[in-house]
């Protein structure tokens, strides 16, 4: 299986970790208004789907410790929130927590991925869509995720991949003209887009990101490819005790 240096790709053969971790907080601060309108504009509403499918997946239950990390405006705690259960946001961007908050009471923690502000062992899942790919040391990321979750408890992980072969023209087509004119119509942050789109295009496919949560230390590690691989979800387990 490929090998993929992944703290190098995002990091430092490019752009300086400080300085993309600057760039990433200042695209999700201007994005944030618009990001839930943009990314129906983005994805058609497909998106939704998606993360209805990735909560559906996680299968909350009563008395868990539920976090979705890089959480944002909350629609995907949203789906997972219920009775006699904990659900939390958590993301750095305070702009990102603010603009949902007039459509949920759920608490938001402002964090980062590579230093999460929760105990050891105390989170039953810890779902994250769309926000593995903007981690400035993704590595680091997942050992945080892995070190947070309890023995026996699961991360879930939609994220954009490599699409089907026959998909792949049209979708490299609507990527490249379509989605930065989008955000710059509805967005009004077109930079801010070409640089989402370029993490795209940078990151792990389905095999590879595998490959990692198992390094990682995950157990069961498995994913299901959605929108014929456009986007995935990547599911693992920290090994019970």
């Amino acid at each position: 299986m490929k090998k993929v240096d992944l703290d190098q790709t995002f990091g430092k053969q490019e752009v300086d970790p400080s300085e993309r971790k600057k760039l990433i907080r200042r695209v999700f601060s201007k994005v944030a208004p618009r990001y839930d309108l943009m990314n129906d504009a983005m994805s058609f509403g497909i998106h939704r789907l998606w993360k209805s499918k990735l909560a559906k997946l996680a299968n909350p239950q009563a008395k868990q410790v539920i976090i979705d990390l890089a959480g944002g405006t909350g629609d995907i705690a949203i789906k997972m929130s219920g009775e006699n259960r904990s659900v939390f946001i958590a993301d750095p961007s305070i702009e990102m927590m603010q603009a949902g908050q007039q459509r949920h009471a759920l608490p938001c923690i402002a964090t980062t991925g590579e230093q999460l502000s929760f105990a050891d062992n105390s989170a039953d899942t810890i779902t994250i869509a769309f926000g593995v790919r903007n981690m400035t040391q993704m590595t680091q990321a997942l050992a945080e995720m892995y070190r947070v979750l309890k023995p026996g408890g699961r991360i879930l992980c939609l994220e954009f991949s490599k699409p089907q072969k026959w998909l792949k023209p049209f979708y490299d087509w609507h990527s490249y003209h379509i989605i930065p004119r989008l955000g710059a119509w509805v967005a009004r942050q077109p930079e801010a887009y070409t640089y989402l789109i370029e993490s795209i295009r940078r990151f792990p496919d389905q095999k590879e990101m595998q490959g990692i949560m198992q390094d990682t230390g995950f157990v069961d590690v498995t994913y299901q490819n959605v929108s014929f691989g456009i986007a995935c979800i990547h599911i693992g387990t920290k090994p019970a005790e």
